[in-house]
């Protein structure tokens, strides 16, 4: 399948696509903000401060943190009105030029992603269930290439950190997107980072091949568990994971498959008939013992 990333070239990169600096609201500068992802094993972060007047409208430059074992994806968060419920939309804009400007103090959220995405940025809809974001605010932003089903900051802050919700409803109606999970870090008191993130595989550990995998789907998220491969084969879907406790294949509607650990040894694999979920998609969540997930992107079965 053209959006499984299991098979492509080169490796699975870690990485963060959602955190702040003291360049708008987060609390430690750039450069510390790095070294806590790099000193956690990341091998890139994007660093996506708040795109706004009040913080000069800039995206932060972190070029002079790269290193030859991590690097940085410029990026930010922009917002602009309105949500249905009269909200702000957050956009994670990853892989925006150093000089994308504001076009206007009014500019539309669903404008914002548009000309993100033309600039040649991987654009994804921010913890939805946070701001309240409904199917129709979602269909207004068709350039979109992502939603963010995880974010660890306000599931601790307040439980409305998931995504899928909003991605499974679209992915039955036949949007096509993939699906992050990320921190939403401010390295404030409540612990917001080190608690989801994407694996990326792509070529090379280089800011336009990350972003262009990410751009393809070639990645999947995880809290902690490692999805080794998930491939289509004599038609079924088959996993191979680090040792969990669940295995769970959903797709539309009430279609489901399942595997549980009943021995307490680990499931580390799992393979499951898809023909019910034909023509469709589906997407794979292993759980561990600890309660950590990993996901895969929304796999559409009529892609070859």
């Amino acid at each position: 399948m053209r959006n499984l990333p299991f098979a492509q070239p080169g490796r699975f990169y870690r990485g963060n696509l959602h955190a702040h600096s003291t360049r708008s609201d987060g609390r430690l500068e750039p450069e510390a903000v790095a070294d806590a992802y790099r000193g956690e094993g990341y091998d890139f972060l994007a660093l996506t401060d708040h795109f706004m007047a009040r913080y000069g409208h800039r995206v932060t430059d972190t070029r002079d943190l790269r290193l030859p074992d991590f690097t940085t994806i410029l990026g930010a968060e922009l917002h602009g009105p309105a949500l249905e419920n009269g909200g702000l939309w957050h956009l994670v804009a990853v892989g925006l030029p150093l000089d994308f400007a504001a076009d206007g103090l009014d500019e539309s959220g669903p404008s914002l992603a548009t000309r993100a995405v033309a600039a040649g940025a991987f654009v994804g809809i921010a913890h939805p269930a946070w701001n309240g974001v409904t199917i129709a605010d979602a269909r207004s932003v068709p350039d979109a290439h992502a939603i963010e089903i995880h974010n660890e900051g306000h599931t601790r802050d307040s439980d409305r950190g998931g995504g899928w919700y909003l991605a499974d409803v679209l992915a039955t109606r036949g949007r096509r997107f993939s699906a992050f999970a990320a921190d939403d870090a401010h390295f404030g008191e409540r612990p917001d980072r080190f608690g989801g993130w994407v694996q990326v595989r792509a070529g090379a550990l280089e800011p336009e091949a990350l972003v262009n995998a990410l751009k393809a789907g070639h990645y999947y998220s995880s809290q902690g568990p490692e999805l080794r491969d998930v491939a289509v084969v004599d038609g079924e879907l088959r996993i191979s994971c680090s040792p969990v406790e669940a295995i769970y294949l959903g797709g539309p509607g009430q279609l489901c498959r399942w595997a549980r650990d009943e021995a307490g040894q680990g499931l580390t694999g799992a393979a499951f008939p898809i023909a019910a979920f034909a023509g469709g998609f589906c997407r794979v969540t292993v759980l561990d013992s600890t309660g950590k997930r990993a996901w895969t992107n929304p796999i559409w079965l009529d892609e070859a």
